[in-house]
C-alpha cells in the first residue's frame, strides 16, 4: 500500500464516522438508548467534550482550546509518520486508520463543540451490567490502528532480532 491508499483509507474512516455520527444525531435523540444485541450492545446518543474516556471533559471553554490544539498536534504528528512511512505496511495502515478517527473526532469537536459516542458495549454478570465507555467509529478506528502500528513494530524487531543472529 502507498501513501494514496493510506489517505484514502484515512478519507473513508472520517467519512464513516461522520455519517454515522449524523444518523445517530438525527434519529436518536440523546440520551436515549435502544438495545441492539440484548444482553451485549446497545445504541445510545451521548456526548463527550473530553478526551478518551471523558478525560478533561468537564473542563472550562480555554482548557477546551487547549485539548484541540493538543489534539490537532497529535494529528499533524501522525500525518508526518504516515508521510515518512510512504503508508506502506501494517503500520502504513494503522497510521492511516488513527489519523482517520483522530480527524473524525476533531471535526466533531469543531461543529459540535463535543465528540458524538453512540456504541455502548456491556457484559451482564452476576445481574449487574458491566460497561465499557460509549463510543464511535473514529475511536475504533484509532483502536484498531495503534494496535496495527504496535503488532508491525513487535514484528519488525523479532524480524531484526532474527536478522542479526549469527547462525
Amino acid at each position: 500500500m502507498r501513501l494514496p491508499h493510506a489517505l484514502g483509507i484515512a478519507a473513508a474512516v472520517v467519512l464513516a464516522d461522520q455519517a454515522s455520527k449524523a444518523w445517530i444525531v438525527a434519529t436518536v435523540p440523546y440520551g436515549s438508548e435502544t438495545e441492539v444485541i440484548p444482553g451485549l450492545l446497545r445504541l445510545v446518543h451521548s456526548r463527550n467534550r473530553g478526551i478518551a474516556f471523558g478525560f478533561f471533559g468537564s473542563s472550562g471553554p480555554a482548557a477546551q482550546l487547549v485539548l484541540l490544539a493538543v489534539v490537532a498536534a497529535i494529528v499533524a504528528f501522525v500525518g508526518w509518520q504516515l508521510l515518512r512511512s510512504d503508508g506502506n505496511g501494517l503500520a502504513g495502515a494503522g497510521l492511516a486508520l488513527v489519523l482517520g478517527g483522530a480527524v473524525g473526532n476533531i471535526v466533531d469537536r469543531i461543529v459540535r463543540g463535543e465528540v458524538v459516542d453512540f456504541l455502548d458495549f456491556f457484559l451482564t454478570i452476576g445481574g449487574r451490567e458491566h460497561h465499557w465507555f460509549a463510543f464511535n467509529v473514529a475511536d475504533s478506528a484509532i483502536s484498531v490502528g495503534a494496535a496495527c502500528v504496535i503488532v508491525s513494530e513487535i514484528v519488525n524487531q523479532v524480524r531484526s532480532k532474527r536478522a542479526s543472529r549469527p547462525d
